[in-house]
């Protein structure tokens, strides 16, 4: 395979109960990437990502709270994000994917790399958790390319079914870093339309693609095949970031905005395409929804097939 896969036997102790985002989700994905590519499959295992790389997005005190309730055995940081004992270690190994994976990008050890991670991270704020997030994985990495290797120009695109909200948040004034997002709208979190397009230093560096619910498969793509080239021109980054959601497929019980495996198929083509004309080929994807345990690896599966099929081109 192309593309470096981490994973941690962390994130399925990252218990959520009776909830959709769950551990099947990723025991499903890594059974049938198992059962594909047997002896090619090669997974490797993050580190625990640095507290002080976190803080460089989250509030400290932010951090030392869900540190303290995962010590005292877990709870609810709000009506839909459950934490349990160990749910702290799985959030900063799920940065820490993020993280070895851009070492490994910019060491040109691989184009393509790929953090089958949990518990996801686009709805987290700086102080705050929701949507089932805790860190904000893609962020983290954002700011880790810039400090640790000198990134100046970032591209972050989201194609999740729920809008990015917190990624759009915490670099709303920012830059270096563009936002672009296509996602169900309207729809939770209730933000992500056109109109907010940055401010200050980030002014037209968000680009929202708001898709209402019964519009064309086909057209999505094609919606986010021509957003993603106008961020890329735009911007010009030095890398590109993936919030993946799968959560768009047909068949999602949360979500669903009928794509079917073989268009985030042409998704993952379209962005490897992208990223081998402006970034040379760097791609750094992280796993966010996706709700349909016989559908998700599907989709994650054809997603990777379309890196490598882009790359290629």
């Amino acid at each position: 395979m192309k593309t470096l896969l981490y994973y941690h036997p962390l994130f399925l102790e990252h218990e959520t109960g009776p909830h959709p985002e769950e551990p099947g989700r990723l025991r499903a994905i890594l059974s049938f990437l198992h059962e594909r590519y047997a002896d090619r499959l090669e997974l490797l295992a993050p580190r625990r990502a640095a507290r002080e790389d976190v803080a460089q997005l989250h509030n400290r005190a932010y951090l030392s709270a869900l540190e303290r309730i995962c010590d005292g055995g877990g709870g609810d940081l709000d009506p839909d994000t459950p934490v349990s004992a160990r749910s702290f270690e799985a959030a900063l190994h799920a940065a820490g994917a993020l993280c070895d994976g851009a070492d490994a990008l910019m060491a040109g050890a691989a184009r393509s790399a790929f953090g089958l991670v949990r518990p996801p991270g686009h709805h987290a704020f700086a102080a705050s958790a929701g949507g089932f997030c805790m860190i904000n994985n893609v962020a983290v990495a954002a700011r880790y390319l810039q400090n640790k290797h000198g990134i100046d120009r970032v591209l972050i695109i989201d194609f999740d079914v729920h809008h990015g909200n917190g990624t759009q948040d915490i670099f709303y004034e920012d830059g270096s870093v563009f936002f672009l997002s296509l996602h169900r709208y309207p729809f939770y979190p209730g933000t992500g339309s056109a109109a907010e397009r940055g401010r200050g230093s980030g002014k037209e560096k968000t680009l929202n693609l708001p898709i209402p619910f019964g519009q064309r498969a086909d057209e999505i793509v094609e919606i986010f095949a021509a957003g993603a080239e106008k961020a890329a021109a735009h911007h010009d980054p030095g890398i590109i970031l993936v919030s993946a959601g799968f959560d768009g497929y047909e068949k999602d019980p949360i979500g669903g905005l009928g794509l079917r495996p073989e268009h985030y198929g042409a998704i993952g083509r379209t962005l490897a395409q992208i990223a081998g004309r402006y970034c040379g080929g760097k791609i750094l994807s992280t796993l966010e929804g996706g709700y349909s345990i016989s559908g998700l690896p599907l989709c994650v599966d054809a997603y990777i097939a379309g890196l490598s099929k882009g790359a290629d081109d």
